[in-house]
């Protein structure tokens, strides 16, 4: 990292104009002196003025107990804001901060949509004005977790001249696969409590109910209050829109970034721990874009923990200071796959040369619905087990591994399944037990987690031959294909990537059933239980699964050869 060398100087509210008339409101964190210095850029609907702590106060007592030097060595947190840079640790090493309040959000009025193509459009136009501000040096980078990570795959993909490097850290791509619908199941729980408390709250003309600015103490509104009625009138019914759309067609397309197109340089930060929202779209997002320089990191801990901590800020002015300022830091010499290893006590990391790894040896455990159990070898004959979809599920369980064993990669679960009804949701989950038969729970993006997870509405079960893998399957999410009761159908579901060490005399588990797992009686954040998308009389019926003989039910697992 650079010697620190600028004071900080600070431009509230500044205006950029939009190509449509409307003008919105960034904060500018820039240099204090001469010269032209590269940008490193967000845009969002957080707040630009709404300090971390006031916000998401659980989170940020949660980075101050895992990083105590937060507030200290050089910043002392007041500009900090949720998911983006801290200014206060980027700004002295030579960089200018901006953070701008997405159309219809804190201080800039507009339509609010999020995600949407106009925002997107936005954002190409607030890229394009940083390039050519007299402090920037023409080259602008992003930076950010989660929204303000889909939204780097999003405009990297209309490859504004400006754009000059990508960190999208935990950030979905595929608008429908990686955050909506899990396997065509809709994702309404994280969704439906996101859109208020994180989105509306934050509305332009929203006075009522934001936190006031530490620095001026007044409510940042940008405007009068508006009634609930303008502000209703002014914004898209975001849930609704997704309960409206519940295959992939066009509004989702218009939504997903075409991978292809993405040519600046990326760092690509996925979370082991984020199954449902923080893992997929960052591999998807590394192995599909165009760019001939691009980089893969996948860690653990809380998404926001990762972000913020030194050895990550550190990475990430690494990747930043040889593409935004032209250091020969030696960065475009390191490894493309930097990947922390799980294990149950913790993690290492590793350098790797690719995504999946080469030397992976795909591997069938076969899953004997007689001994409940999961096996290398075939059951030698044909059974069933059934469950009720909305009750209790079914649990197969390995032996005590025999040595370390690692697995690291995609994940498919072949399932012969029938239903009682013409529908059945999948709910499929990896888990870890020690040798006294004790779960061992993972810290995850989010909350604590199972070792991977996957989901798959069997009316989804169509798969997209052009986009599907040996080693993985994709499906189309373009039409339903309803099951006739008591025949068995043969579904892949997709169980996201993941990485584990086994050590000797631990096992693994596969539960399956038709409803979200909890951990202690608590139900997670990521919940698919909207009435609408699951009534009770098509989803709530008796679930078969067949093994052996004619119906073999296997997990396709990455096995990564000992050393």
């Amino acid at each position: 990292m650079s010697a620190r060398q600028y004071e900080m100087l600070v431009e509230k509210n500044v205006a950029i104009p939009m190509r449509d008339g409307i003008v919105l409101r960034c904060n500018v964190f820039r240099p204090l002196g001469e010269g032209r210095f590269p940008v490193v850029m967000a845009q969002g609907v957080y707040g630009k003025d709404i300090h971390f702590a006031d916000a998401f106060k659980p989170q940020w007592d949660k980075l101050l107990e895992v990083y105590p030097d937060l507030c200290r060595n050089g910043s002392t947190g007041q500009y900090l804001r949720w998911e983006t840079v801290d200014p206060e640790r980027w700004v002295p090493d030579g960089y200018v901060v901006i953070q701008v309040d997405s159309r219809g959000t804190g201080q800039s009025p507009g339509y609010l949509d999020p995600r949407s193509p106009r925002e997107m459009q936005d954002y190409y136009e607030c890229i394009e004005w940083a390039g050519v501000q007299p402090w920037s040096n023409g080259k602008v980078g992003l930076c950010g977790i989660s929204y303000y990570a889909f939204t780097q795959w999003a405009v990297a993909a209309m490859q504004p001249p400006h754009l000059a490097a990508i960190c999208p850290w935990e950030g979905m791509v595929d608008y429908y696969r990686d955050s909506t619908h899990h396997g065509g199941i809709f994702a309404n729980g994280f969704t439906t409590a996101w859109w208020p408390r994180q989105v509306l709250s934050n509305q332009y003309g929203n006075g009522a109910t934001h936190h006031r600015d530490r620095d001026t103490g007044e409510r940042p509104t940008g405007g009068p209050a508006l009634s609930d009625a303008l502000l209703k009138g002014n914004r898209a019914d975001y849930p609704g829109d997704l309960l409206n759309h519940p295959l992939d067609d066009e509004w989702y397309a218009e939504r997903t970034p075409m991978l292809s197109r993405i040519q600046v340089p990326l760092l690509s930060a996925g979370n082991w721990g984020g199954p449902g929202l923080h893992l997929r779209g960052n591999i998807e997002g590394y192995l599909g874009a165009s760019s001939r320089q691009k980089w893969l990191s996948l860690h653990i801990g809380t998404h926001w923990e990762s972000f913020y901590l030194p050895e990550y800020v550190a990475m990430q002015k690494r990747f930043f200071g040889h593409f935004l300022k032209g250091e020969s830091n030696g960065w475009d010499k390191e490894p493309p796959v930097q990947m922390s290893v799980r294990r149950p006590d913790g993690a290492s990391r590793r350098m790797e040369q690719e995504f999946p790894l080469a030397r992976t040896e795909w591997t069938r455990y076969f899953l004997d619905a007689d001994k409940k159990s999961i096996a290398t070898d075939a059951p030698g004959k044909a059974a069933t087990v059934s469950y009720r979809a909305l009750k209790e599920g079914v649990n197969f369980e390995t032996a005590p591994f025999a040595a370390d064993t690692e697995f690291c990669g995609f994940v498919t679960a072949r399932l012969w399944v029938s239903s009682s009804t013409t529908d059945m949701d999948v709910f499929a989950y990896l888990r870890v037990y020690d040798p006294q038969g004790v779960e061992v729970q993972l810290v995850g993006a989010h909350e604590l987690t199972t070792m991977s997870k996957g989901w798959l509405r069997a009316s989804h079960r169509k798969q997209d031959p052009a986009r599907s893998r040996p080693h993985r399957v994709f499906h189309a999410h373009d039409e339903i294909q309803k099951l006739m009761p008591g025949e068995f159908y043969p579904l892949d579901v997709e169980i996201w990537p993941t990485s584990m060490v086994f050590p000797k005399g631990y096992k693994m588990v596969l539960t399956v059933q038709g409803h979200d797992l909890e951990f202690d009686g608590v139900p997670g954040r990521m919940l698919h239980n909207h009435p609408a998308d699951r009534p009770a009389e098509e989803f709530g019926g008796v679930n078969t699964i067949a093994t052996g003989g004619a119906h073999e039910s296997y997990l396709v697992m990455p096995v990564i050869p000992a050393a």
